[in-house]
Parts: C-alpha cells; sequence; structure tokens
C-alpha cells in the first residue's frame, strides 16, 4: 500500500519529490557528518548549519538536478554505455562545477558572509578534484536509479496519453 502510493506521488508529481529528496538528502548527511565529527570533539550539532543545507539544497540543488538530467537526457538518449559515458562526462565537466558554485555561494549568503565568494576561492578545487574521483564512479548506476524511478514513470504517461489520444482520433 504505501509502495503504491509513493510509486503514484512520484509519477505524478516528480520534480516535486526530486527537490524533496535532494533536500532530505543534504539535510542527512550534514546531521551524521555533525553528529559523527561533533561527538568526537564532545560538542552539539549545529543544527542550524543542517537547515541551512538542506536551504540550499531545496532551493537550488533539486531543482538544478532535475532539470539538467532531463536535459541530458534529451541530448544524450539512451542507457547504452556510449549515452551514459556522455552523460556522466557531461555532468562532471558542466554540471559539477555549477552544482559546487552554487553550494559554497549559497551556503555564503545564508551565514551572511561579506564576500559571499570566499568559500568558493578557498574549497571549490579540492571539492570538484575528490567530486572527479568519486562521482565518475557511482554516477553511473545512480543515473540508471534516477532514470528508472522519475524519467521511465513520465515517458511512460507521455507514451499512454499519445496512444490514448491517437485511438480517440481514428
Amino acid at each position: 500500500m504505501a509502495g503504491s502510493l509513493l510509486r503514484s506521488g512520484v509519477r505524478r508529481f516528480p520534480w516535486l519529490c526530486n527537490v524533496l529528496l535532494y533536500g532530505g538528502l543534504f539535510a542527512a548527511g550534514d546531521a551524521a557528518q555533525q553528529l559523527w565529527r561533533r561527538r568526537r570533539r564532545g560538542q552539539p550539532p549545529d543544527w542550524t548549519q543542517t537547515r541551512r543545507v538542506a536551504l540550499v539544497a531545496l532551493a537550488f540543488h533539486g531543482n538544478f538536478s532535475y532539470v539538467w538530467l532531463r536535459a541530458l537526457e534529451r541530448a544524450l538518449p539512451g542507457r547504452r554505455p556510449p549515452a551514459v559515458l556522455g552523460k556522466v562526462l557531461c555532468d562532471q565537466l558542466l554540471g559539477a562545477p555549477v552544482a559546487v558554485l552554487a553550494f559554497y555561494t549559497g551556503m555564503s549568503i545564508l551565514q551572511r558572509k561579506e564576500d559571499i565568494f570566499s568559500d568558493c576561492k578557498k574549497k571549490f578545487w579540492n571539492t570538484y578534484k575528490t567530486g572527479l574521483m568519486y562521482w565518475p564512479f557511482v554516477q553511473p548506476g545512480l543515473m540508471q536509479s534516477y532514470y528508472a524511478i522519475f524519467m521511465d514513470h513520465t515517458q511512460q504517461k507521455a507514451q499512454f496519453d499519445a496512444t490514448d489520444v491517437n485511438t480517440a482520433a481514428q
């Protein structure tokens, strides 16, 4: 019952589900990191920081990723290795820098820093290089899962609607 309700919600509202998923994952990741690091030092978690991370993810990353991955699918359709490799390459060369810059800039704005680009200047290249060493190996599986959940349902519905219209027109 709950599974069919979830699938129904994803089919009907893929954008909203994507944004909420990104917000939840970013917040959960930040909370887990803080609990692990701060407990070792005997410090309480900074839940304001976690709220900022969630807000940046909800306001930018969920929306960007939804639009960006759909654009990649349109530009490089398919699930064959060359198409997936092309999507990963485009994502790492074009999408990842935008995402990293948006994260650090968004966090700086929410922290009310005077120079909102100072964290970008200090942390961008290390974050980007670390991402280049990690995401290309994880991303093909994630992209396949993303397409299976979000893209297929949208495409199947569009195909169903087109079939319904064509049948009614005959």
